[in-house]
């Protein structure tokens, strides 16, 4: 009796590291498909495991989101330090804009969570604060060196910034194609990086002079313009929902 105690509190703590794993790999896809409302019985269902396994180990949505994403959130933290770190600070801001706009196009669960405010992931809180202090000391430079208008604030910058890059799903969703066989919408090579041209648009309202260069990323087609405005708009349905009555 000893011994199978002995032989099973291990055999339950690999069971649960195991689940824990289970779970993370499960969720983040899910996340990444469907956004961060995806619901949770969805996640426990792909993990293979039961909603009451989910809960123990995550007794909130926060806690969950906070664990799945706690590492590129930090890696957007050490891009914001290299950028800061830039000789050139317009180098140094548009690289880290970019950086951060091409996780936002390849991962929805990050978009969500980047362009929002979700109570309670501590991880998130320290990136939002962290990105403002990038923006904001790119941005004292930039004045200093008369390269951005005077009255350009950290908040309009901010608030440019999120309105787009809630955008960039629908961007994505419009303009990459699927691979061979792939249906619309089903994984694809690589993710469109269409988001390049409205973020150079941007980025160009902010200068003091004229940018020189063509812009990056081909224009939306009328085609494609319809289709984000339609990923954009209430009626829009993620991945796995289904109509009324369906």
């Amino acid at each position: 009796m000893t011994v199978g105690a002995r032989d099973g509190a291990p055999r339950q703590r690999r069971d649960a590291r195991r689940n824990r794993e289970l779970l993370l790999e499960a969720a983040h896809e899910v996340f990444t498909e469907q956004g961060l409302d995806a619901p949770l019985d969805v996640i426990a269902r792909r993990a293979g495991v039961g909603n009451a396994t989910l809960y123990r180990h995550f007794p909130t949505r926060a806690a969950l989101v906070d664990a799945v994403f706690r590492d590129s959130l930090t890696g957007t933290m050490d891009a914001g330090e290299r950028a800061r770190r830039a000789p050139d600070a317009w180098a140094g801001l548009t690289a880290y804009l970019e950086a951060v706009f091409g996780t936002l196009a390849a991962d929805r669960g990050s978009n969500d969570l980047m362009t929002t405010h979700l109570r309670g992931v501590g991880s998130l809180e320290a990136v939002h604060e962290h990105n403002r202090g990038t923006v904001d000391a790119l941005l004292s430079r930039l004045r200093d060196e008369g390269t951005v208008r005077a009255d350009v604030t950290t908040e309009d910058v901010l608030f440019g910034l999120a309105a787009l890059g809630r955008a960039v799903p629908a961007l994505t969703a419009a303009t990459t194609t699927p691979t061979d066989g792939a249906a619309p919408g089903a994984a694809t090579a690589a993710p469109s990086d269409a988001w390049r041209r409205p973020l150079a648009l941007f980025l160009a309202g902010l200068r003091t002079a004229p940018v020189a260069g063509a812009l990056p990323a081909p224009a939306l087609t009328a085609a494609e313009l319809g289709e984000v405005l339609r990923e954009l708009g209430p009626h829009r349905t993620r991945a796995g929902d289904r109509a009324p009555g369906a």
